[in-house]
């Protein structure tokens, strides 16, 4: 009896970021991206924008659509898209991530109206090549720099990242007819991952990203990916290797790490703020989670930190390593 293929497997790198400042900047000579292909493909709770230094190689994408990436290009994933990275034969791309949630970093910049939703629908999107864009190469540059600074001036990376991120948003939008992709199969065409498109909960996961505070009933998530609620469940289960329940609670619990971490907060408000409907339940969600209670952790968190340091933007983070 021939041996069952082991299923790909979908990673989700969660990024908790401090609420005052919402970015994360992984960078240096140690973040050099390997020729060998991943098995696995990821995604993040937040917005990704790679910078590559150098050599080349390839973004592959859910269903086996990939894109070629060289030096000097810029790579923009919105959250919650699978994807994975690896260089040509017998070299190693060197780059730096920006990571941050745009939602809370411009909350009051932009209109209470305004729609974060980025392109979903072609891939080609995501990839700004070398000399495609003049702004917003010295954009991704000016961010980098001044977040690795001693000292960095968070209104003036906020500033640039805000530039940074409305001239990706115009990009989209001017090359959204010039692009040939008479090539590349679309997604229909192609083996789903694990039997089932991963990118098909994409809804689900953005609801929750953004609702978690809420209550609401889990066929709601359902309706958002237009499954019945037994489909969604078997799908959301083979994809996340968890239940949406469950996953529901971990995206609260990991907020409430944050606020414990960074806010002045009682923890009985914070269990009202992240969704839980009692103390004693946020209680014991957190002790099943974290193997200590939330008074322990803030207690743990807070241990060796000077009066009034603020805590630094690298602390928080969900995948510190390169692939």
């Amino acid at each position: 009896m021939p041996l069952k293929k082991p299923k790909p497997v979908v990673e989700y790198r969660n990024y908790y970021l401090p609420s005052s400042f919402p970015v994360l900047l992984l960078t240096g000579s140690n973040w050099t991206i390997s020729d060998i292909r991943s098995e696995n493909l990821h995604f993040h709770n937040c917005l990704e924008i790679g910078i590559c230094h150098s050599h080349d190689g390839t973004l592959e994408f859910y269903n086996g659509l990939s894109i070629p990436f060289s030096a000097g290009d810029i790579t923009c994933i919105p959250r919650n898209i699978p994807h994975t990275t690896y260089s040509s034969p017998s070299v190693k791309s060197r780059w730096s991530y920006l990571f941050f949630d745009q939602r809370q970093l411009f909350r009051d910049i932009l209109p209470p109206d305004f729609s974060f939703n980025m392109i979903h629908d072609d891939i080609h999107k995501y990839l700004i090549p070398n000399g495609a864009s003049s702004r917003i190469p010295l954009l991704a540059q000016a961010s980098i720099e001044e977040l690795s600074a001693e000292k960095p001036d968070h209104q003036l990376i906020k500033s640039y990242l805000f530039a940074l991120y409305m001239e990706i948003i115009r990009f989209q939008d001017k090359y959204a007819v010039n692009y040939n992709v008479e090539n590349t199969p679309p997604p229909w065409q192609n083996p789903p991952i694990s039997g089932i498109s991963s990118l098909s909960i994409t809804p689900a996961l953005d609801f929750i990203e953004d609702n978690y505070m809420n209550k609401f009933p889990v066929d709601k998530l359902s309706e958002l990916c237009h499954m019945s609620p037994t489909h969604f469940r078997r799908s959301f289960q083979a994809v996340m290797h968890t239940s949406p329940l469950n996953y529901l609670n971990t995206i609260r619990i990991m907020n409430a790490c944050n606020l414990l971490r960074n806010t002045n907060h009682t923890i009985l408000n914070i269990s009202v703020m992240t969704g839980f409907s009692t103390l004693s339940n946020f209680n014991r969600h957190f002790n099943e989670m974290m193997k200590v209670s939330p008074k322990e952790y803030r207690k743990q968190t807070l241990q060796g930190r000077k009066p009034g340091e603020v805590p630094s933007i690298i602390e928080y983070s969900g995948w510190m390593e390169p692939d």
